[in-house]
């Protein structure tokens, strides 16, 4: 009897082991396979909705959080994550997004054409997410203050209209393009302008009078991949306001075929806004010098820029833009961007590794060698701005300097001591090294390996030697409201000099 009950504990000892072995394996295995099956139908989803993003006409653009409260277009929930259009500003959950693609139209970039010749067009009505604070034109009250898809939004105009204000008049009234109608580019203009090139004729003048001697249609060159990366932000924002098809990304075309959008234009109608750092700014400009060789100069078009560099010390930006490059989904933000910029700024601080600059370059202004103090750095310009809005030239205090102008053909030259002596600058509270001014600049690196940079493009750069001269000018704008004192002054001067021209002539 002893025996017989001995021997049964052993077996209810294995059971037990195996039952603990396989729970642990069931806890261990079935979170991996959760995580696979989640992770496939996540990349499925994915698949399928870039091959619908691929296929439509709409600029689809999938975010994992709407940065307010926004509701699908197609059935009316309220939605954390989906897909949004770029240029005509709808939004749809994930499970919608093929219906909204067929039941929708994005903004048409050009009229189709049925042989007439058009010179109005009916509003593009969007239901709901209107902009925040937004009025109806009709009863002049806020809309979209419901918690729910309500109200009417015109994608050209951007006039918002309540549910009930939308009466059958509205509905059939043309649209006029809203407050920047004199910088879009209508559909029906590029439909209009396709068929007189189809009867050989080149004259826009006529066609574009009917839209008033007003009318600067505006082309965007935005670089995506300046500064922190808010060039695609900046991109869709234009695309809603504008003709998407006046907005161009130049890391997908090259600034010399965008600029063939000028040609459709009027003569010396065309304005082009540059969003991006002096990189993109002299690359459009050089494809503004081949419109010239290619005997287009009646297109050539004004130029205004919108600054989106992190600005100009060329050891910091050179160890920056190695450090962007290995990892650029880290440069996303602008305070990232200064937060690594102060720490090459206080490295080179502390290691200076540009120092006696002096012995190892020889500075010529106009064929004159100058003698160099013991500097860290060297600034060629031709801007009245540096380093993100600096009068680098003019410095402060009483030092009677000439006011630095980019019309003049002179290059000012200054030098700096260091990171520290920059950012000293910046804030105002010291002067750079100024060395002069003058047409034709020439550096001799005699050094094997230093850090230079032209327009934010920087390199490492071995002995040589650099001759700065004047390429060419273009017609650049600026903003009459951002005038300083300084440059009242100098307008000043220039206008009491033509006066006094005008008087001796």
């Amino acid at each position: 009897m002893e025996g017989e009950e001995n021997s049964s504990p052993p077996f209810s000892g294995v059971f037990a082991d195996c039952s603990l072995a396989f729970w642990t394996l069931c806890s261990v295995i079935l979170p991996v396979v959760i995580t696979l099956w989640c992770s496939f139908q996540r990349s499925r989803r994915q698949v399928l909705r870039r091959d619908i993003f691929r296929k439509s006409k709409h600029d689809w653009h999938y975010t994992d959080l709407f940065g307010q409260p926004t509701y699908c277009c197609v059935c009316a929930q309220h939605i954390l994550q989906g897909a949004f259009c770029n240029c005509c500003g709808l939004c749809v959950h994930e499970g919608c997004l093929k219906k909204a693609d067929h039941h929708f139209l994005c903004k048409e970039i050009m009229m189709r054409s049925d042989g007439e010749p058009h010179t109005s067009m009916a509003h593009h009505w969007i239901r709901g997410n209107v902009p925040l604070c937004s009025y109806c034109v009709v009863c002049k009250q806020q809309c979209g203050t419901q918690p729910k898809l309500c109200d009417y939004r015109c994608v050209w105009c951007q006039h918002t209209v309540h549910d009930d204000c939308m009466q059958s008049s509205l509905k059939s009234e043309k649209c006029r393009f809203g407050e920047f109608r004199s910088l879009i580019i209508p559909p029906y203009y590029l439909s209009t302008i396709n068929q007189i090139r189809k009867d050989k004729r080149t004259d826009y003048g006529k066609l574009a009078s009917s839209y008033g001697k007003h009318w600067t249609p505006i082309i965007i060159l935005a670089n995506t991949r300046s500064g922190n990366n808010m060039g695609e932000t900046l991109l869709g924002e234009l695309k809603i306001l504008l003709n998407p098809v006046q907005v161009f990304d130049l890391s997908k075309i090259s600034p010399a075929k965008a600029l063939q959008l000028c040609t459709l234009l009027p003569y010396n109608s065309a304005r082009v806004l540059v969003c991006g750092g002096d990189g993109t700014v002299g690359w459009v400009l050089d494809a503004i010098d081949e419109m010239k060789i290619k005997g287009q100069e009646r297109y050539i078009p004004q130029v205004a820029i919108l600054p989106l560099g992190t600005g100009p010390d060329a050891l910091m930006a050179l160890n920056f833009h190695a450090h962007r490059e290995k990892t650029p989904s880290l440069f996303s933000s602008r305070i990232i961007n200064k937060a690594v910029y102060f720490f090459y700024g206080t490295k080179d601080c502390l290691v200076q590794e540009c120092k006696d600059l002096n012995k190892k370059i020889e500075l010529e202004l106009d064929g004159e060698r100058i003698d160099l103090p013991n500097l860290e750095g060297i600034i060629v310009l031709n801007i009245g701005y540096w380093g993100g809005g600096c009068r680098l030239w003019e410095g402060m205090g009483d030092e009677p300097y000439p006011l630095a102008r980019y019309d003049d053909g002179l290059l000012e030259v200054a030098g700096v001591y260091g990171s520290f002596h920059c950012a000293q600058i910046q804030v105002k509270l010291a002067n750079p090294v100024r060395l002069g001014q003058a047409h034709t600049v020439r550096l001799i690196l005699k050094n094997s390996k230093m850090p230079m940079q032209v327009d934010g493009e920087p390199w490492a750069q071995g002995p040589c030697t650099v001759t700065i001269t004047h390429k060419t000018h273009a017609l650049m704008l600026y903003h009459s409201g951002e005038q300083t004192d300084d440059d009242a002054s100098s307008m000043s001067e220039q206008e009491h000099t033509k006066e006094q021209m005008d008087e001796d002539i």
